[in-house]
């Protein structure tokens, strides 16, 4: 890296055209930088948005840094947030789309390992040399079209390497989060880790928990939900973060599987290769495919078979699967909502095994679970991972097709207060009779409201 900046023409990569919705934030952004410099400031794009163009990939949002003060930026601006006003960070929106507008700085030590002591204002150079990893350290002139490089982030883009900007030790210090966002960056970019700032991630791993659930959880999301997440999970493993986050996880490592249904390896391996088959998945798909199988390790059993072989088997794995999931999931402080979405497709996963088994009534209730979407998709992950017999995931989209036009939770043909009027009294009977009549109408063969009472009349006692 040298000691001064190095200025370019800006090139882009060849990914996509901007659509019009990232146009008009870029142009909002454009404008930000405009004002902040007709009022005798400098101001550039920062970050991870510079890259991102760099990379020909459209960025999903654009960080402004400037020479201007939070004082400054708020009277430049109509409607800004003070965020971080002590650090130099003012929230300025625009059409309702927020943009981060913040003071060149240099940072103090960091006592608590994730916020600086305390900040000077200072210039471009000095505010680069402070930030994370050299491919997050570049400025953007949007009109001029020229890029300053005060750390080496063009040639680290160009090799596709993470590097941290200084000593790696030094950065991670300062924020300790930085030691999962640099396997997080490689496994999403397709990058390699310089050997100095792996060596550091690996000998500060244990140090990762000293940094809040919360923002562990949304650098995993990132991960995870990103492209190459198998390359992710092998680099937490490689770099000590998984034993430190996730041993669930990392217990899956030599835990054997039927090779009949699991030719292609352990438990790790296989859940390793469906994190690689996710495409732009929700949080619940992707954490519902790492943690689908995390109850085989304490499960795994070698039983002997009529015949004398032995067999790998590993009974109610599924939901021990969920104990431990639960667990995991509350530690990383997810919501609610997504923590039962997540528990449900775990519970569920191997009920997909007998699908063609199942009566129509219960392939209806199946389709109208809210998680069926994710749980066919995790289903069909799952097969494309293991033996690659897809034919239940067919019978299923088969189902979908032949359902559509069918309410997979049809109202009631008729409710207690009908029964009351036939005289059965409340009570268990009512609710059995209840369910079998809904039974009967998901399996087509109770069709109005006539028939269901015709049916009630016959099974109601005549002494009740």
């Amino acid at each position: 890296m040298g000691n001064s900046c190095t200025c370019a023409s800006l090139v882009f990569g060849c990914g996509p055209p901007y659509s019009p919705h990232v146009a008009t934030l870029r142009e909002h952004a454009v404008e930000i930088v405009r004002t902040l410099r007709q009022a005798g400031h400098e101001a550039y794009f920062v970050g991870g948005c510079v890259r991102d163009e760099l990379r020909g990939v459209q960025p999903k949002d654009y960080d402004v840094a400037t020479s201007a003060h939070p004082e400054e930026i708020q009277r430049l601006f109509p409607h800004t947030i003070p965020v971080g006003a002590a650090f130099g960070v003012i929230l300025v929106r625009v059409d309702d789309v927020r943009f981060e507008v913040a003071t060149f700085r240099s940072d103090d030590s960091y006592t608590d390992g994730r916020r600086p002591d305390h900040v000077t204002f200072t210039d471009a150079e000095h505010d680069a040399r402070r930030r994370d990893f050299t491919i997050n350290g570049l400025f953007l002139d949007p009109v001029g079209e020229r890029v300053l490089d005060f750390v080496g982030g063009q040639a680290d883009i160009e090799a596709r390497i993470v590097r941290t900007i200084g000593r790696p030790e030094d950065r991670f210090m300062e924020d300790k989060l930085r030691i999962l966002r640099g396997v997080r960056l490689a496994s999403t970019l397709g990058y390699e880790i310089e050997p100095a700032t792996f060596a550091a991630i690996r000998s500060m791993a244990a140090q990762i928990g000293q940094v809040s659930a919360e923002r562990i959880r949304d650098e995993l999301i990132k991960m995870f939900t990103g492209p190459n997440a198998g390359r992710g999970l092998q680099l937490l493993d490689d770099s000590g973060l998984l034993h430190e986050i996730l041993p669930e996880v990392e217990a899956m490592k030599n835990v054997a599987q039927p090779p009949q249904f699991h030719p292609e390896g352990d438990v790790f391996v296989h859940t390793k290769l469906m994190m690689d088959e996710l495409r732009e998945p929700s949080a619940v798909l992707a954490f519902a495919c790492l943690l689908h199988d995390v109850g085989k390790p304490p499960t795994f059993r070698v039983s002997t078979e009529r015949d004398g072989s032995e067999r790998i088997r590993f009974n109610e794995h599924d939901q021990v699967g969920v104990e431990i999931a639960d667990r995991i999931l509350r530690r990383l402080r997810f919501s609610n909502d997504e923590r039962e979405r997540i528990l449900a497709c775990i519970e569920n996963h191997m009920t997909f095994k007998d699908v063609t088994k199942m009566r129509r009534s219960t392939l209806r209730r199946l389709l109208a679970r809210s998680t069926f979407a994710e749980e066919l998709e995790l289903h069909r992950i799952d097969c494309q991972s293991s033996h690659r017999d897809l034919s239940n995931h067919e019978f299923l989209k088969a189902k979908q097709a032949e359902f559509a036009s069918v309410p997979p939770k049809p109202p009631p043909l008729i409710t207690g207060n009908d029964l009351i009027a036939l005289g059965l009294p409340p009570g268990p009977a009512m609710g059995t009779l209840l369910r079998e009549i809904e039974e009967l109408q998901l399996e087509d063969r109770l069709r109005s409201r006539e028939e269901a009472l015709a049916y009630a009349r016959e099974r109601i006692p005549k002494s009740a």
